[in-house]
């Protein structure tokens, strides 16, 4: 069968299916963007779903994240103020101490609050080496200079001078420039006043020993002398003037108390030696009376045995008297046992 293309109502037929076919895949090609525009709704909407939910948590966490961090600003801030606190005791106690060192400085600044400082240091070293009774403190001597120690030690040495001294002023000076030439000859004049002072007035030939110490409260100094001015203490031994610090002042009065104490040992000698005489004649005493004792218990065992013997003497004497055979008619006179004295 053929087709008459020429024929309006063929033609008409085949441009009406056409039309049919078009709209068919048309229909169907909407039908399935509709399925897939329903699937991506429902994708879309388990987006959405996922996503509050994961909003909810955020904000379920960033509030915890924000309690923690409000927790721990509050725990940081308590910290500050226990800071800030121990701070300002902190500061209150450097004000303190700034006032503290301020009449320190106040102290060292006169010359006889000063002096006062070296000699209550030079009080606690010797209170605590020496015995009570070895020293006297601001002994006047027949020159009218008054010691501010004076150890009693025997004779040689003799009476023991400890004099403190402190040159502050010219050590603060050299402390400022330690290289200033004018400063460190004062520095030097000031301890060669001071060791010239101590040998004049505390050296006294037959009163006191033929040296004396110049007590210095301060290692600083003692070692400054030492490691940078060891002519200033060439001239004290020269001057028989002694420089010692506290550390080796203590140590000098614990060798001084050693002296001390041999030398009442020696002292004392004479009573022991005389203490050991009279308990040597009391032992002899006891062994005589010991003898005598032992004489008197010998003839006493001698005189119990003599006794004992008398009695078995008597016994054997009775025993044999009873044993003899006496007549009844004619009695014989009974003898008395005779007891023999052995």
């Amino acid at each position: 069968m053929t087709l008459d293309l020429a024929n309006p109502v063929v033609l008409a037929a085949i441009f009406g299916g056409a039309i049919v076919l078009a709209l068919i895949v048309l229909i169907l090609m909407m039908l399935s963007r509709l399925r897939d525009l329903t699937h991506t709704q429902s994708h879309l909407t388990g987006g959405l779903s996922a996503l509050t939910d994961a909003q909810r948590r955020s904000e379920a966490q960033v509030g915890a994240a924000l309690g923690e961090s409000a927790t721990r600003t509050a725990q940081t801030l308590g910290a500050l103020q226990a800071r800030l606190t121990a701070i300002d005791a902190a500061q209150t106690n450097i004000e303190k101490l700034s006032g503290d060192v301020l009449g320190l400085q106040d102290i060292l600044s006169n010359k006889q609050t000063r002096g006062a400082f070296g000699e209550i240091q030079l009080h606690d070293l010797v209170a605590k080496a020496l015995p009570p009774g070895s020293f006297t403190w601001q002994a006047q001597l027949s020159n009218g200079r008054r010691a501010d120690c004076l150890v009693h030690m025997p004779d040689p040495p003799g009476p023991l001078v400890i004099d403190a001294k402190f040159p502050l002023e010219a050590w603060t000076a050299l402390l400022e420039d330690p290289k200033d030439k004018a400063r460190i000859t004062a520095f030097r004049a000031s301890v060669r006043t001071h060791i010239r002072a101590i040998s004049d007035k505390y050296i006294l030939p037959g009163e006191t020993a033929d040296g004396a110490c110049l007590f210095l409260p301060s290692e600083a100094i003692y070692a400054d002398l030492h490691a940078h001015h060891s002519e200033l203490v060439r001239e004290g031994f020269a001057a028989r003037v002694w420089i010692v610090s506290p550390t080796t002042c203590m140590a000098t009065l614990n060798t001084l108390r050693a002296i001390l104490k041999d030398h009442r040992m020696r002292e004392q000698a004479g009573d022991i030696r005389r203490a050991l005489a009279a308990l040597g004649r009391d032992v002899e005493l006891i062994v005589e009376r010991a003898g005598k004792l032992e004489t008197h218990f010998d003839q006493a065992r001698r005189d119990v045995e003599g006794l004992t013997t008398a009695a078995e003497r008597a016994g054997k004497r009775a025993e044999r008297l009873d044993a003899f055979d006496f007549e009844e008619e004619a009695p014989k006179p009974r003898l008395a046992p005779v007891i023999r004295r052995g």
